[in-house]
């Protein structure tokens, strides 16, 4: 609601930390979505943990592809908090990870959920995530929405934005470009 902080230098956009999470205006479904990101070569220690380029690309405001510094392993992490997992759902098939500092890219190809007139689940949203030329993820059923505490749930929802989150590093992203898939059925 508000006009973005984030630092945009040379085609860039780098999060400037404490200012939130940037999203399209546009409303997106199923959609192909392409995008590039850098963690920063110098991880934010927050209490005993690591918040080592710590981000994510939400689909539809809410099912979460994690972003972190997985090259190197300076803090235990779990296993669905890797880059590429699906937060707290979906552990990635490899480790595709750039050197920490290089630039990675993710191509996801997202199905949206579909619902029913009375608000249950129909169809659930399913998610393929190729990271640097890896298939990481093929066509995983997402369990419902990405959420800290608790048990993924679908609630029922239109279309929504892209989002992409500040969490504490200044991870940069660049080259992003997205399009509707019009007409898919699952």
């Amino acid at each position: 609601g508000s006009a973005p902080k984030w630092i945009l230098e040379d085609g860039i956009m780098t999060v400037k930390l404490g200012t939130g999470d940037l999203q399209t205006k546009q409303k997106f479904g199923d959609c192909q979505l392409h995008i590039e990101f850098k963690v920063p070569n110098d991880p934010k220690k927050i209490g005993e943990s690591t918040n080592a380029g710590n981000s994510g690309v939400f689909m539809q405001e809410r099912y979460e592809v994690q972003i972190f510094d997985s090259y190197r392993d300076h803090t235990p992490l779990y296993a669905n908090g890797q880059t590429g997992s699906v937060y707290k759902q979906a552990i990635p098939m490899v480790n595709a990870s750039s050197k920490t500092g290089d630039w990675n890219t993710f191509d996801i190809y997202y199905t949206a959920p579909t619902f029913h007139s009375n608000g249950t689940l129909d169809k659930a949203a399913f998610i393929t995530v190729v990271h640097n030329g890896v298939l990481i993820l093929n066509h995983f059923k997402i369990q419902g929405s990405s959420s800290y505490i608790g048990i993924p749930k679908y609630e029922l929802h239109d279309k929504g934005s892209v989002r992409l989150q500040g969490h504490g590093s200044a991870v940069s992203f660049r080259n992003i470009w997205i399009r509707e898939i019009a007409g898919t059925t699952h």
